[in-house]
């Protein structure tokens, strides 16, 4: 006899009408949201500015972006940052990855650290070298000014 909870039965995920009415708008491709913002415009002009704010953050216009919401980028393109941090269910792969990881990360501190060490040398040789410039003009006998001629 199998007893079932309230907590294991879920109801179908519905998303809401925003949610809905944006991925309709989304299947269709950016030309859907450009007659959305002339539409706005033409029947309540500053709503105009909030939309165009709206597909401006979030991305909207960009082909990359509509084509992956309307189902055109392969599936390996679609999340790929946020899956290469997921675990993997092999412990010793995620601890491998976790380790060069982290190593990765520790090299790309050490090289940056080196470029600050490599401008500062560069920085400290260049005024060394102005300083002494500076120091032998300085040593060095003046010019004599030319003599003015009167006599003409």
């Amino acid at each position: 006899m199998t007893y079932t909870t309230a907590a294991s039965t879920t109801a179908p995920e519905r998303p809401g009408t925003i949610a809905r009415t944006l991925a309709w708008l989304d299947e269709r491709g950016p030309m859907s949201w450009i007659v959305v913002m002339i539409g706005s415009f033409i029947f309540a002009g500053p709503l105009v500015l909030l939309v165009l704010g709206f597909i401006l953050m979030t991305g909207r216009f960009s082909g990359r972006t509509c084509r992956a919401r309307a189902g055109f980028t392969p599936r390996f393109a679609r999340g790929y940052a946020f899956h290469a941090m997921r675990p993997t269910g092999n412990a010793a792969f995620d601890a491998y990855r976790a380790d060069m990881l982290a190593r990765l990360e520790r090299e790309q501190e050490e090289f940056e650290s080196f470029l600050i060490r490599l401008r500062e040398a560069r920085d400290k040789a260049e005024f060394d070298q102005y300083m002494e410039e500076r120091a032998r003009a300085a040593a060095a006998p003046p010019v004599p000014a030319e003599p003015q001629d009167s006599a003409k």
